[in-house]
């Protein structure tokens, strides 16, 4: 078993370069960590566009001690950059160099697994967090990087060929998968910032009742839905009651967590009639893992963990059929690049009101996010599920 300190011992020496006419000294890395950035072809102080630029020798220490951790942390304090760090992310997710490294960081890999066996991180009492941490941290943020529909969901691209195309494209889809029409009651769980209930009742002529654990969505959906069929509430998916024709939720199982699979399934059963359709619009992983991403969960998604396909599907069983699982996840990618563009351009009438750490944060969450879906661990998955009593045929859309 190799150790922290023999680890560390192997990056003691530091080669020179120059940048833009200014010579600097980087630190070179440990024989382990150059090997395993060589075998997703990834070099430190290299000079390819996705090579990792390394200003501080913490950066390998924090690494080696913390993981993916450390690797994100060193990134927001302008500790090591990468010119295009997304094709980063992507190269090392496909040889899998995160989990490797995280495996070394034993007790802290080990504390994240029993805090995640012993406790449900997303109970009651804890189900309003990431609203407050995420979703709360600035509607102006999300109005700047979003399309018009304010869709913080993966857009369809199949025949788009900007933005705003493939989130309007991605939501009339959702309609026609759920075949919507006049009359029909349509329970939104998780509405964003109110961009499907919107459009279904818009387009669609349906009534639309939503829910949300975010206070300052649940304000700008309300004004965006003014004068519609729309009622949105701030509530806990468990607490839901009535009986609706259609239920939808987008990018928000990914919050549920596998200790609440069965309540959530069983919700979703008990409010919907047995002639409706549920379509699950979920990230999911391409292998069952026990923990989440200890930098997302810390500083993006707290409490968060995307399901996978055997325990999704262990979970929808006994109280549905799956009628259609459709996956493309390569369109989060275009998606999530598309988010970056829009942000960095909006930077300047942000940066009055948010720092440059938050600048770097968001740039390695949307750039680590892209090269997860790039990387083909990370997928997007649209689920069409119907109950048995429900005799009409379901024919599958794209």
């Amino acid at each position: 078993m190799v150790e922290i300190g023999d680890l560390i011992s192997g990056g003691s020496s530091a080669h020179w370069f120059n940048n833009g006419g200014n010579t600097e000294q980087r630190p070179s890395p440990p024989r382990v960590l150059r090997d395993l950035a060589a075998e997703a072809d990834v070099r430190f102080n290299g000079n390819r566009p996705w090579d990792i630029q390394v200003f501080h020798p913490s950066v390998y220490r924090r690494i080696l001690m913390q993981g993916s951790l450390g690797f994100g942390e060193t990134f927001v304090e302008g500790l090591w950059t990468s010119q295009r760090l997304d094709e980063t992310i992507s190269r090392l997710l496909s040889r899998d160099v995160e989990q490797r490294v995280n495996r070394r960081t034993r007790l802290r890999w080990l504390s994240a697994l029993l805090k995640n066996i012993l406790f449900n991180r997303q109970s009651r009492r804890r189900a309003f967090q990431v609203g407050e941490r995420h979703y709360d941290i600035g509607n102006d943020v999300y109005t700047a990087m979003l399309d018009p529909t304010m869709s913080y969901s993966c857009g369809y691209w199949a025949r788009a060929d900007n933005l705003q195309q493939a989130q309007r494209a991605k939501l009339d889809l959702i309609c026609r998968k759920l075949n919507l029409r006049p009359g029909l009651r349509l329970l939104d769980v998780g509405f964003g910032w109110g961009g499907l209930a919107r459009h279904a009742a818009e387009h669609y002529g349906v009534t639309v009742d939503g829910i949300t654990v975010s206070r300052e969505q649940l304000i700008l959906a309300r004004e965006r839905c003014r004068g519609l069929p729309v009622r949105l509430e701030l509530m806990d998916y468990r607490d839901l009651k009535g009986c609706y024709d259609r239920v939808v939720s987008v990018g928000m199982f990914e919050h549920v967590g596998p200790k609440n699979y069965t309540a959530y399934f069983e919700t979703i059963n008990r409010v919907l009639n047995d002639q409706g359709i549920f379509l699950l619009h979920t990230i999911g992983e391409h292998a069952d893992s026990t923990v989440t991403d200890p930098w997302i969960d810390k500083y993006i998604f707290p409490n968060g963990k995307i399901p996978s396909p055997q325990r999704l599907a262990t979970a929808f069983q006994p109280y549905f059929v799956l009628e259609d699982w459709h996956n493309f996840g390569g369109d989060y990618d275009r998606t999530l690049m598309a988010w970056w563009k829009r942000f960095d351009a909006a930077w300047p009438s942000l940066r009055a009101r948010y720092d440059a750490c938050f600048y770097r944060m968001w740039k390695y969450y949307l750039h680590s996010c892209a090269g997860f879906f790039r990387s083909r661990q990370g997928h997007l998955w649209q689920l069409v599920l119907t109950k048995r009593k429900r005799p009409a045929t379901y024919r599958s859309l794209r």
